[in-house]
């Protein structure tokens, strides 16, 4: 019998690549969401009956501990960016966390995947507070639990290179939030959807190897902000001036802009972006679990080029026979 798999926050953007890569190593996967149409479009990473949304109020023990209940694997994905309501960053990063782990630790689950996020035991932002909070919180409830920490994650559908490319197609200047001397490392998604399959297949083999350990997840290349604005107008052609941002008046314009639906910037993201977002020296990576991670230059102009001025096309030798 194929092994039964959760994943909560699976119809995010991560969510999906993690979807299709347990997919194709044959388990059946529940993934479980407040809104199951939302995750009607996974069903096709599968085979027929293979992946099933499940709904589940999250924010109640009651949905967390039925779902749970029969799994051999257990994925946490879910986190926001920003908060819109009070103590929404607790609730999320914390809260729900935790008590997923506690379902886990009472059914007795093989093994535990809660994906958090790099430098949050450097920055000083709510945002890294809460997620920090969380991981005590989930492995206190069950101390196997696997915990990831990835580098800021882009491919194909991704929500940071993907904004500013299109920023860039209709604004002649960006900004360098101080300075753009921020340092990050960023992964690849489908990298880290290696390193959660591994880690599940471990587990359901009995092995204990990945488990009660925290991986910082980067790519090969350590590059500033500046440097990841390069990066893009080499894949759109799209050059653009670049304007430094003081701190201060980062922030100033976090708040007012934390006032629309879906803020391109919050006043917490410019106190995240205060400190680098880098692997630790000391830190189990990729490396500790037999994974080459993908360079930028492979993976960005497989969806860049659809920004390129002229299309994608422009600038190719098209040869005619």
């Amino acid at each position: 019998m194929s092994k039964i798999i959760c994943i909560f926050g699976g119809t995010g953007f991560l969510g999906k690549y993690v979807t299709q890569e347990l997919a194709r190593a044959g388990y059946r996967i529940k993934i479980a969401t407040r809104y199951p149409e939302s995750a009607y479009e996974l069903k096709t990473y599968g085979d027929v009956g293979q992946i099933v949304p499940v709904a589940c109020d999250y924010r109640e023990g009651g949905d967390v501990d039925d779902l749970v209940k029969g799994c051999d694997a257990v994925i946490n994905l879910i986190g926001i960016l920003y908060e819109k309501g009070k103590n929404n960053f607790a609730r999320i990063h914390i809260d729900v966390p935790e008590r997923i782990a506690k379902a886990c630790a009472k059914h007795e689950v093989k093994s535990f995947v809660h994906v958090s996020a790099l430098g949050i035991d450097k920055a000083h932002s709510k945002y890294a507070k809460s997620k920090l909070a969380g991981e005590e919180a989930v492995s206190k409830a069950f101390p196997k639990t696997t915990i990831l920490r990835p580098s800021v994650i882009f491919g194909p559908g991704d929500g940071f290179f993907n904004l500013f490319a299109k920023l860039s197609c209709f604004l002649p200047v960006l900004p360098l939030i101080g300075g753009g001397e921020t340092k990050f490392q960023t992964v690849y998604a489908d990298d880290i959807a290696h390193a959660i399959a591994k880690i599940v297949r471990a587990g359901a083999q009995g092995k204990q190897d990945y488990q009660d350990k925290i991986y910082e997840l980067g790519g090969p290349e350590i590059v500033s902000f500046k440097e990841i604005y390069g990066r893009l107008f080499e894949q759109t052609n799209r050059p653009r001036a670049l304007i430094s941002i003081p701190w201060g008046v980062a922030k100033f314009q976090g708040a007012i802009l934390s006032l629309m639906p879906k803020p391109l910037l919050t006043r917490d993201q410019v106190t995240s972006l205060q400190s680098d977002n880098v692997v630790s020296d000391k830190a189990l990576t990729f490396d500790d679990l037999g994974i080459a991670p993908s360079a930028m230059e492979s993976v960005l102009p497989e969806y860049l080029s659809c920004y390129k001025r002229g299309g994608p096309f422009s600038g190719e030798k098209i040869t005619s026979f």
